[in-house]
């Protein structure tokens, strides 16, 4: 048997797993080289070889649902006729599921355009078979639901507050800011309540085909609208096509018309949901945290949500104008090691990951130490502006704005002014995680509603 020489006790621990519930003998076995633990491994069986893969827990965060629940929600979509892989079981230690490896890619880059209009619309397809299908035998399987249906389109958002609430530590003006304009501004399912992915627009194709839908992760019993709405975000680095034509081919194969007011409202919703959950991993991350991918995500979709909340509100958003580069003393020390780790020559396919992840981190102190300074003092002049005095540091700035964003929370009269200034402090984060005009700084536009 090949194997990769990491996690070995834990790799050991699958393979046993995988002889004694799959059968036949494991002939190979890779993790895949990513910030969550996912293992390949080829099973010799009666003459034929079967491709799994083994998708473990998160170690960077709690889940916002567990991983049995997204295990048992795959499993009852594939046995309900939605093509997701077929699921094995579950390995209690190292906590993994065991599900069919499928062939296929993930996005378009090798597609014709034609291909590509045919696999979206297999997808629309798929969704509105999954939104017709029966709840009970979700519920039967232990799929989570509102306690009513009313409240169908506010459960998920509701698990990820209390996943926040549990680890925070440090003030965060925005998403207390966020969190109190839902309980204003809910999104209304109107009683609708069926299986969703919600994180949609995850699929692997092949030809023009739909192979399997992947990552279910946080799936549950919700408001068909909110995989609508949710798809929008991953649109800007998969490209679906325009969802206005997506939407009106919805209709067509559901039968059900399109809620736009509650679609503008999961979406924004759903731009919370990186920040909300990876919050506290930002502040304190894990040994084997991935933070830059982290940092990304939630910096970008931080944008993302004051854009939704500026064409909910029809109001234009500021800009901001970067600070100078300074030339600090340790200039030099940090240029040559972010130069050492982009070229070390290292073959493992794992290591080159993980040292991938420290140039991009080395790269973000290169700006931090450039650009870190002004930009503080920029949020903290911000500051001084609305609440008439200027915090002496950072953090204090971040408490006392919470403290104003919490004092507005029932009423919202500050809505207006807070959404320019969330979105000049994004703007000002976004801007520190790489050079200018690196990838990690560029930031795609969501399509319009309008």
């Amino acid at each position: 048997m090949q194997s990769e020489p990491h996690d070995e006790a834990a790799t050991a621990k699958i393979v046993d797993w995988l002889e004694r519930n799959v059968g036949g003998r494991v002939v190979r076995i890779a993790r895949q080289p990513r910030w969550r633990p996912v293992w390949f491994a080829d099973v010799e069986r009666d003459g034929e070889i079967l491709e799994l893969c083994v998708r473990g827990d998160r170690t960077d965060m709690p889940l916002v649902f567990p991983l049995e629940h997204e295990m048992n929600l795959q499993r009852t979509m594939h046995e309900q006729g939605i093509p997701t892989p077929r699921v094995y079981g579950l390995i209690e230690s190292p906590l993994a599921y065991v599900m069919d490896r499928v062939r296929g890619r993930n996005d378009f880059v090798e597609s014709t355009e034609a291909e590509r209009r045919s696999a979206v619309d297999e997808y629309l397809q798929i969704l509105a078979r999954l939104h017709a299908l029966p709840i009970e035998p979700f519920v039967r399987a232990g799929v989570m639901r509102a306690a009513t249906p009313a409240e169908s389109g506010t459960f998920g958002i509701s698990r990820y507050e209390r996943l926040f609430r549990s680890v925070k530590q440090l003030p965060n003006p925005f998403i207390e800011f966020s969190l109190a304009w839902l309980k204003r501004n809910p999104p209304l399912s109107h009683g609708r309540e069926s299986a969703i992915v919600w994180d949609s627009g995850q699929f692997h194709t092949e030809k023009g085909r739909i192979v399997a839908v992947l990552d279910v992760e946080i799936g549950h019993i919700g408001d068909p609208m909110m995989d609508l709405a949710a798809w929008r975000q991953r649109d800007t680095i998969i490209g679906y096509g325009d969802f206005k034509a997506l939407y009106a081919r919805y209709e067509e194969l559901s039968g059900r018309p399109v809620d736009l007011d509650a679609l503008m409202r999961h979406h924004f919703a759903f731009t919370l949901s990186n920040e909300l959950a990876f919050s506290a991993a930002l502040r304190h991350p894990a040994p084997d945290s991935d933070l830059m991918t982290n940092m990304q995500w939630c910096y970008e979709t931080n944008l993302f949500a004051t854009e939704a909340l500026a064409e909910i509100y029809e109001i234009e958003l500021p800009s901001v104008e970067m600070p100078e580069p300074r030339i600090s003393r340790g200039k030099v020390a940090i240029d040559h090691l972010v130069h050492k780790l982009r070229s070390l020559p290292i073959a493992d396919e794992f290591v080159q990951y993980q040292l991938r992840t420290m140039f991009r981190m080395a790269r973000h102190i290169a700006r931090a130490d450039e650009i870190g300074e002004a930009v503080s003092e920029a949020d903290l002049d911000d500051l001084h502006r609305l609440l008439g005095r200027r915090p002496a540091t950072w953090l204090e700035g971040e408490e006392q704005l919470e403290r104003f964003v919490l004092a507005d929370a029932t009423e919202g009269r500050h809505d207006v002014e807070l959404i320019g200034l969330f979105h000049k402090r994004h703007l000002r984060a976004h801007g520190l995680l790489g050079p200018a005009g690196s990838a990690m700084t560029r930031h795609m536009k969501i399509q319009s509603f309008r």
